[in-house]
């Protein structure tokens, strides 16, 4: 007679180190606990969600960061239900459909079909009829990196760079399109060209393909950052703020991380790290013994672009624009003092108290970076002289506040390609490690939630099995 014997225990799976709070950090660590992979999360600073955040008075409500995402993708709804925020969607309101253009000191809605295209005074005829001849122009030099300046002239005219592009990428990137690597920081347009050969015939096969334009702007009842902690509540004590990591080491097969300030020879194992880390975070992370680290640090930091974000609150009845739309742009050759204005009360209830209305301004960016080291009062004189000019507010703010961010949003200027081919030598010298987030993968929330969901799959995917 044989008796069978319990199988011995299986030792314990290390934990995958995760470098990153933000949306992408969070998302990965989310997806990686739901697949029973643990996770430890380390934080430099005291909250969640990076530069997700809001303040709150008296019935206002300032989204200091983003102030919408775009829930473009099945896998972003479907994620938005599992983390139990389904209920708590708030989408964009009709009456924010219009954008605003400033051309000539004055707001110019953007044409939204091909009949307002033709009527718009936005553009000029010559500018319209110049769009004809887009299909049939030819692709760009191969084997060079592109300005996305350099692109949208070449294959849809100055106009068209000054008063739809130029805008757009203030509003975006708050950058300069001169700079900015159309292939880098725009991959879905530099794509059309590529596969398509022209912007218009790709993007008439891609709408076919997907049945039209697909996603909707939302934020949540109680502001955007509502979702990042929804993502860290399941982590408990897995997560640790206030713990910035010193340095990486890999060692037989194993990761050792070091947070800033451990004394001791040896840090915390784990089987792989995730690093979702702004680009100026992940330039004080020190991998030891990895040449192929060292390649990206001899390259110049990565830009980030500062931003103040100024928000104001007026009675309705103190603006003469009825505010019917997202909110304004300004193009860099109308010479603004501002990148642009959101209409944050049209744009979802809740930021302003009744009979009131909300407008969150910016300034600075590549474009005009000094004007972010104006004191507060100045630059509120400032805004609210802009405001003046183009909404036709003469009165004081009823509520003010200002949230600075001197290094928050990534360049993927002209040459971010040996900053790309650096990170994937990082991962191919040492496997398990994963680099993303908004240095790599693209700064929208969009993409940093697909960017964690990617992050974790590499992850999961490099953790062995216990045996």
């Amino acid at each position: 007679m044989t008796h069978a014997t319990a199988p011995l225990p299986l030792p314990p799976r290390l934990p995958v180190a995760v470098l990153g709070a933000g949306l992408t950090g969070l998302t990965a660590a989310w997806h990686l606990q739901r697949a029973g992979v643990p996770v430890i999360v380390f934080e430099a600073s005291n909250h969640v969600g990076g530069v997700i955040g809001a303040v709150r008075a008296d019935g206002w409500l300032h989204e200091t960061g983003p102030n919408s995402l775009l829930e473009g993708s099945a896998a972003a709804a479907d994620l938005i239900a599992a983390v139990g925020l389904g209920p708590h969607r708030v989408y964009a309101a009709p009456a924010a459909k219009n954008r605003y253009i400033v051309r000539g000191g004055r707001l110019v809605a953007m044409p939204t079909s091909p009949a307002s295209f033709l009527a718009t005074r936005l553009f000029s005829w010559r500018a319209k009829l110049g769009l004809l001849g887009e299909p049939f122009r030819g692709r760009g030099p191969a084997g060079r990196e592109e300005s996305l300046e350099d692109f949208v002239v070449r294959r849809l005219g100055r106009e068209f760079l000054d008063y739809a592009v130029d805008p757009l990428v203030g509003g975006i990137y708050a950058g300069d399109p001169a700079r900015l690597s159309v292939r880098y920081a725009f991959p879905k347009l530099y794509a059309l060209e590529r596969d398509h050969g022209s912007l218009i015939r790709g993007a008439l096969s891609r709408r076919e393909a997907s049945g039209g334009p697909g996603g909707r702007i939302l934020t949540f009842a109680d502001g955007l950052e509502e979702l990042p902690r929804a993502l860290a509540r399941p982590l408990g004590a897995a997560l640790r703020l206030g713990c910035a990591v010193d340095t990486v080491r890999r060692s037989a097969g194993q990761w050792e991380v070091r947070p800033a300030g451990r004394v001791g020879p040896e840090g915390e194992k784990f089987s792989a790290v995730v690093c979702a880390l702004p680009p100026d975070a992940l330039a004080r992370v020190h991998f030891e013994d990895l040449p192929a680290a060292r390649r990206l640090a001899a390259l110049p930091p990565m830009e980030q672009s500062p931003i103040v974000s100024v928000f104001t609150g007026f009675r309705r009845d103190e603006v003469a624009h009825p505010l019917d739309g997202f909110g304004l742009l300004a193009p860099a050759v109308e010479k603004r003092d501002i990148l642009g204005v959101l209409f944050s009360s049209t744009l979802f209830p809740g930021r302003a108290p009744a009979g009131h209305v909300a407008l969150t301004t910016f300034v600075g960016g590549a474009r005009q970076p000094a004007l972010t080291g104006l004191d507060d009062e100045n630059l509120l004189l400032l805004v609210r002289r802009e405001l003046a000019s183009l909404l036709g507010i003469r009165a004081a703010p009823v509520w003010t506040h200002l949230r600075r961010w001197p290094r928050t949003i990534p360049q993927y200027t002209l040459d971010f390609g040996p900053r790309e081919a650096a990170y994937a030598a990082m991962e191919a010298e040492a496997p398990g490690l994963h680099i993303g987030g908004t240095g790599r993968d693209g700064i929208s929330l969009s993409y940093c939630l697909e960017s964690g969901a990617r992050l974790a799959a590499a992850a999961g995917g490099s953790v062995p099995d216990a045996s």
